[in-house]
């Protein structure tokens, strides 16, 4: 049967985890942004504001890819 000290430590340890895996997915999430960004570079999106790309990125979001091209007129290759 486990004993306090050893549930204790175990739970020590789950948190020190938790804190690494938190920082690891905010880094592959900025290394995330930073390749979105750059395919947008370029691309004419650039001239949007920041609101409204964002609108436009979550209203698409919310479609399966193959809509989201529909409702845009893109035909796929």
């Amino acid at each position: 049967m486990p004993t306090k000290r050893s549930a204790l430590a175990a739970l020590k340890r789950l948190e020190t985890e938790k804190a690494a895996l938190a920082d690891k997915q905010r880094i592959l999430e900025q290394n995330a942004a930073l390749e979105i960004g750059q395919m947008f570079l370029g691309s004419g999106v650039e001239r949007f504001a920041p609101k409204n790309l964002k609108r436009m990125a979550v209203a698409l979001g919310a479609l399966s890819e193959a809509d989201a091209l529909a409702r845009l007129g893109i035909t796929e290759n």
